[in-house]
């Protein structure tokens, strides 16, 4: 397809494919089982965001934070920056794949915002970008949800999550008048997701990198059986946790396409959206751990 396109696409498609092909190695031996540890995922995750520095010779250069906006534009300080947020934004993306359909759709809505916020600032070959990469995850959601008859896997969602977030970088280098605040807030989900679940396990002094089940979708799917169609209905809880999710994916989204070019706004949602999803995450957790508690009771 690559020979197809004008020499300066080709470059930049070509360059990314061939540095998101570490990350895809790492997830496909994960996913046939040769046993490749997060930690290890992580370090691909790392090396190909390394490689794009290497071969686009760019960074993270705005932050829209005082004190460090300056600071970023030196290679040793936005090129660790850069190679944090992309490897633990496609990380994210891994973590949030437990239910059919909302790694794609988190995706898909990322995508077509980042989009949206490139055309808007007048960079057309990045809205292309964005608009070709939620069509190709649109074909696979197609297939995926609501049944499940195709995975994403480790591979699928690591790469998934490291185009966005280079997708995302490359949006905010190319115009100064996009804030990144806005392009943080079409990957809130993940960033979130990932943010509290190092929270949720240091505090249990447990690895940081070792997984469980109490993501939000995890939470959400658990209240879903609970309440409604019990355990043995899981073939309807899982593909209605995304239908009950969209919106919250949905929601910062349209903030950051509304405040593309607003830093404080954009960061006030920022701030917004998180408070809602670290307290929404809290107050079902205490909520479902009161009921199983009740109901441990009642059993004895």
């Amino acid at each position: 397809m690559l020979v197809f396109l004008p020499w300066k696409e080709a470059r930049i498609y070509g360059g990314f494919f061939l540095a998101a092909s570490v990350l895809f190695m790492a997830g496909i031996l994960e996913d046939l089982g040769f046993g490749v540890s997060p930690t290890n995922r992580l370090v691909a995750a790392v090396i190909s965001s390394l490689l794009v520095v290497g071969i686009f010779g760019t960074w993270l250069t705005r932050v829209d934070i005082p004190g460090l906006e300056s600071f970023v534009q030196y290679w040793f300080v936005g090129v660790p920056i850069t190679i944090l947020l992309t490897a633990g934004i496609a990380n994210g993306f891994n973590l949030i794949d437990g239910v059919n359909g909302l790694s794609s759709v988190v995706a898909i809505v990322s995508s077509l915002a980042l989009s949206f916020i490139a055309y808007l600032s007048g960079d057309i070959f990045l809205a292309q970008a964005g608009l070709i990469l939620a069509a190709a995850v649109f074909g696979f959601f197609a297939l995926n949800f609501p049944f499940g008859l195709i995975f994403l896997g480790d591979a699928g969602a690591y790469t998934l999550g490291f185009f966005i977030s280079w997708l995302g970088i490359f949006v905010v280098i190319g115009s100064t008048d996009v804030t990144p605040w806005a392009v943080l807030l079409t990957v809130i989900w993940p960033v979130s997701d990932t943010m509290l679940a190092i929270y949720r396990r240091s505090r249990r002094q447990a690895d940081t990198m070792a997984p469980d089940r109490l993501h939000v979708h995890q939470l959400v799917m658990r209240a879903i059986e609970i309440v409604f169609v019990g355990r043995s209905k899981r073939h309807i809880s899982n593909p209605l946790t995304t239908v009950i999710l969209t919106p919250c994916v949905l929601a910062p989204a349209l903030a950051a396409v509304a405040f593309w070019n607003s830093p404080l706004f954009a960061f006030l949602s920022v701030v917004t959206f998180k408070i809602i999803f670290w307290g929404t995450y809290l107050s079902m957790f205490r909520v479902i751990s009161r009921y199983r508690r009740g109901s441990y009771r009642r059993a004895a």
